[in-house]
């Protein structure tokens, strides 16, 4: 797992949100994923995941080289989208082996091919019964704009006890039918960090 960082120190009271599993998509080995949210003085963001349940039930890729490979979200990983305004939005996923992605998206699943954001800190710590990161985003990661900062919070399990890539999906909001990080309805988390453009 990826080694220690310093951390900045925050600016506002952390934001604790319980996920959810999608009705279509249970995990029974997760007893619950919790994200506690919170801004830097630097203007970056602070995300804290927290898996609670039988790892031993679950599929966690092996420690790779912390690289920018696609398709994390096919396996165990803990996500953020964020959007500030209008339709452009950003996405990242964090992935137990210590690899990371990050997408720019210019509207709904329109994704921006040629850039490239800036690197998160990551911090992993496994123990029994739970799985934990610690997420610094700078602020060049976060979309520019006036407002309030607004996220989706997402986690993708895989199973171990199924076929390869049965997923359960788990987030603080979903829309309704199948399950979609990507859809409006999923940024259900208001953070009023004040940026600058960037």
């Amino acid at each position: 797992m990826p080694g220690t960082f310093p951390l900045l120190p925050m600016t506002s009271l952390p934001a604790n949100r319980a996920l959810t599993p999608h009705p279509e998509h249970p995990a029974p080995a997760v007893a619950g994923i919790a994200v506690a949210v919170a801004a830097h003085g630097s203007g970056g963001l602070q995300l804290d995941y927290h898996l609670a349940g039988d790892l031993a039930a679950l599929r966690l890729p092996s420690p790779a080289a912390p690289v920018a490979p696609d398709r994390l979200w096919a396996h165990t990983c803990f996500e953020v989208f964020l959007r500030r305004g209008g339709e452009a939005y950003r996405e990242y996923n964090f992935s137990p082996s210590g690899q990371w992605a990050g997408y720019a998206f210019a509207a709904y699943r329109q994704r921006l091919e040629n850039v490239t954001l800036p690197a998160p800190h990551l911090e992993w710590q496994v123990a029994e019964g739970s799985l934990n990161l610690r997420v610094a985003l700078p602020a060049e990661a976060l979309p520019a704009g006036d407002g309030e900062l607004h996220l989706a919070l997402t986690s993708v399990v895989e199973l171990a006890d199924g076929a390869p890539g049965q997923l359960s999906y788990w987030a603080l909001a979903h829309p309704a039918g199948k399950a979609d990080f990507h859809h409006r309805d999923g940024f259900a988390l208001a953070v009023p960090l004040a940026l600058p453009d960037l």
